[in-house]
């Protein structure tokens, strides 16, 4: 059991596509596909997040896979793409795909697998990714599954067949809804709400989307953008995830990119509201996600970035490939370059606070940070300056003096340098005297 708010998974351990479910249990899950490697998406297994409260996860490992000591499927070894689950009369069902578009299904009788006697699901030719099921009030469970264009059908009440006369292939399109990929569904006062990865921005898929319905099937109406992720790592890609009501509040859950890649993704949450209309409100990304903002007199991970600006971005320094919870995992703020920027939402000053502290590795080349609240144009309330000629592997803490500081705000960490290897950062912290 681990402590997180954003990201949700801890250093070494990178699980995107989340797809969130509250079973009878009172918990939350997230199935989502996990990143293992910085040179491909995904991996050959599923690990399943759980939690009461949204700040504490239990993580369980291998609870399903397709190679290996735990596979369970026996017509390939691919790599397994982005999954989902669903509960009937006593039993789980993971649905997964892989990237040549064969998706399946496996059982178990608990929530956290082991997920077992896979089976391939007949698509009828129709073959993509992204599985997603859905069950309606009345009982009645749709599968869909997509890219750039949508489709959806009635699964049969075994649950591992779908009925290919209600296939419908254009539910939402990459042209009238900005759909990509990632579809999932839920209903909420009447209204079918099919959510998804949004490619209407820079022409990326950076954005988690919505259109809705009056029925299952369609036609869908465009709504908007959710969350949109761009910001959070200079070589960001896409976004695919999911909305759920857990204890009375809904909860978008995205994924943001990492160490600079496009298939290195970690989970996340942002509280989302609705409108008297049933529109959604578009969110921000914060680092506090579904909890209540950092506290300054706690040591502040620098991975908690929740937007980042230049070359600097969250990367693994300490990293077990084999043990993705190795407790020494660490990640840190790197790759920090002249006029880049790293900001967190939200911090709490408390009463006030007047020094900081900060971990950092100097490099070659020397640097100064600087703090300042709300927004980067506003004058540093505390700055440090850090010599060169270290290694980027040696830790040192710095601390100086700031300026009376109280409240809630957004911190933003702004850099200068002398040169590209300056100073690496791993946390950092207020103090009141």
């Amino acid at each position: 059991m681990l402590t997180a708010q954003n990201p949700i998974c801890p250093p070494g351990l990178n699980i995107a596509d989340p797809s969130a479910r509250v079973w009878n249990d009172g918990r939350l899950y997230v199935y989502g596909s996990r990143d293992e490697s910085f040179n491909y998406y995904c991996s050959f297994d599923y690990w399943v997040l759980s939690t009461d409260d949204l700040i504490h996860w239990q993580y369980t490992p291998n609870v399903f896979a397709s190679k290996g000591q735990y596979d369970q499927v026996p017509f390939n070894d691919n790599l397994l793409f982005a999954p989902d689950c669903m509960y009937k009369n006593g039993t789980y069902y993971l649905y997964y795909c892989q990237p040549d578009g064969i998706q399946g299904v496996a059982t178990s009788l608990s929530p956290i697998g082991p997920f077992t006697n896979a089976k391939e699901i007949y698509l009828k030719n129709k073959n993509q990714i992204d599985p997603a099921v859905f069950v309606d009030d009345d009982g009645q469970a749709y599968y869909m599954w997509g890219q750039f264009q949508g489709k959806i059908a009635k699964l049969k009440p075994n649950m591992t067949e779908i009925d290919t006369t209600t296939i419908v292939d254009n539910l939402v399109t990459e042209k009238e809804h900005f759909f990509h990929e990632g579809g999932y569904m839920v209903k909420r006062n009447g209204i079918y709400y099919f959510v998804y990865a949004h490619v209407g921005r820079k022409n990326m898929p950076t954005c988690i989307g919505y259109s809705t319905s009056k029925s299952p099937l369609g036609p869908f109406k465009y709504g908007g953008v959710i969350i949109d992720n761009d910001g959070c790592d200079p070589a960001n890609w896409n976004n695919h995830g999911s909305i759920v009501e857990f204890k009375g509040q809904w909860y978008v859950f995205y994924h943001r990119t990492t160490n600079g890649c496009v298939n290195s993704r970690k989970a996340c949450i942002e509280p989302i509201y609705f409108n008297t209309d049933g529109s959604i409100t578009e969110v921000e990304m914060t680092s506090q996600g579904a909890g209540k903002p950092l506290d300054a007199f706690s040591k502040i991970q620098a991975e908690h970035a929740c937007l980042l600006s230049g070359h600097v971005r969250v990367e693994s320094y300490s990293f077990d490939t084999n043990n993705p919870l190795n407790p020494t995992n660490s990640d840190q703020l790197g790759q920090i370059e002249d006029k880049d920027r790293a900001m967190y939402k939200y911090i709490d000053f408390g009463e006030g606070v007047d020094s900081v502290s900060i971990r950092i590795a100097p490099g070659l080349n020397s640097g100064k940070i600087s703090f300042i609240l709300d927004n980067s144009w506003s004058l540093p309330f505390a700055e440090i300056a850090v010599d060169g000629g270290g290694d980027g592997k040696t830790w040192k803490i710095f601390s100086c003096k700031v300026k009376r500081v109280n409240g809630i705000h957004a911190l933003n960490l702004t850099f200068s340098s002398t040169g590209s290897n300056t100073f690496n950062i791993d946390w950092f912290t207020f103090k009141h005297q």
